[in-house]
């Protein structure tokens, strides 16, 4: 997979990843207690639509594109309409951009709380510090993600959300990921974490759901989306979410959402997945 976020910002997985981001920071959000949020790969924080790197492969209009311009049932509506007031300002702006991760957690972030954002790619980090740095409440960090979830867990804050969301540029991204995830929940077991992966072979994936499993982390909920039928010559077609220590009720708002936005994301073959992997 490509780096480079710019290619892919809007589409259909950062849709279904930065949904449920949404739906967690404003579950985290209820407490009056201050939270920590921290992503071990933040890339550059906004992304132009309209820059040559999203008109290449345009993926954003299959994605984003396309939820915006739809009507969801009221039930999903509802649960979908709090991301869809962030990405709007931006979308609908004459030049469209998106909001990666960092500038929808830092909208969704209360005076109290606090975010750290690691990112080792030199230019998307000059570009994280240009979008998002001057926010009070953001320590931006040039350091690979998987050091850095080692340093800043557990944070001083008894509650909060660790977004990882790796570039899946490494054949053995699957095995380096579940170690980290199972090192960091025996550090910090209350937190929650929102771990994004590529579907690009079921097997791989499920493994990698098994491992953590088998670890013994838990709660831990997962959660996929399909949009098309599972092709080589397609591409990515499904994306998955795990989710430990979901917050109260959340996969019964996956099964009000994943029904009706499978089908306005899909172009054929709509499927997704809602399945804990294990319970408290």
């Amino acid at each position: 997979m490509n780096y480079r976020h710019e290619f892919h910002a809007g589409n259909f997985a950062d849709v279904f990843k930065h949904i449920f981001l949404t739906r967690i920071l404003l579950h985290l959000a209820v407490k009056p207690t201050p939270f920590r949020y921290i992503e071990t790969h933040a890339g550059s924080g906004i992304y132009d639509l309209s820059g040559p790197e999203a008109e290449r492969t345009a993926e954003w209009r299959g994605g984003i594109g396309r939820l915006a311009a739809a009507k969801l049932p009221p039930e999903a509506q509802s649960l979908v309409q709090p991301y869809l007031q962030i990405v709007a300002p931006l979308f609908d702006a004459s030049e469209p951009r998106y909001p990666g991760s960092p500038a929808i957690a830092r909208a969704l972030l209360r005076r109290q709380d606090r975010m750290i954002l690691c990112e080792l790619h030199p230019p998307a980090f000059q570009s994280l510090k240009a979008n998002l740095g001057s926010d009070a409440r953001a320590k931006l960090i040039e350091i690979d993600g998987y050091t850095g979830l080692k340093a800043f867990i557990p944070p001083v804050e008894r509650r909060g959300l660790v977004l990882i969301d790796p570039p899946f540029e490494d054949a053995n991204e699957f095995t380096r990921l579940a170690r980290a995830i199972e090192a960091a929940w025996r550090k910090w077991a209350t937190g929650v974490y929102l771990v994004w992966y590529p579907v690009k072979d079921a097997s791989q994936a499920a493994g990698f759901a098994r491992t953590l499993a088998q670890a013994g982390v838990k709660p831990l909920l997962r959660i996929e989306l399909q949009v098309d039928a599972v092709a080589a010559e397609l591409g990515l077609v499904r994306s998955g979410l795990i989710v430990v220590n979901p917050p109260f009720r959340l996969d019964v708002e996956a099964e009000r959402i994943l029904p009706s936005l499978s089908q306005c994301l899909a172009d054929r073959k709509p499927a997704y997945q809602i399945e804990w992997l294990a319970r408290a």
